[in-house]
């Protein structure tokens, strides 16, 4: 599988991802841990609000996430 990642932006807006069972929750939002989808496998996110910190989807915060996402896809 190939691996995707989604950079979220300010207003995240991943409502295509509602035919990927169980990537959203019942409002619309991702389904992950840290920005590592919990449902599919290869699917991870960049700059959702609280990510990992709440600085993750500001220019401060955006980058640490970001490498620790590129870490995980290389794991």
């Amino acid at each position: 599988m190939d691996t995707i990642i989604f950079a979220t932006g300010y207003n995240p807006n991943v409502n295509y991802l509602f035919s990927l069972q169980g990537a959203l929750d019942e409002i619309g939002m991702p389904v992950h841990q840290e920005g590592v989808s919990t449902s599919n496998k290869g699917l991870f996110y960049v700059g959702l609000p609280g990510q990992r910190s709440f600085s993750s989807a500001t220019l401060r915060g955006v980058g640490k996430d970001a490498n620790y996402i590129v870490n995980k896809v290389k794991a």
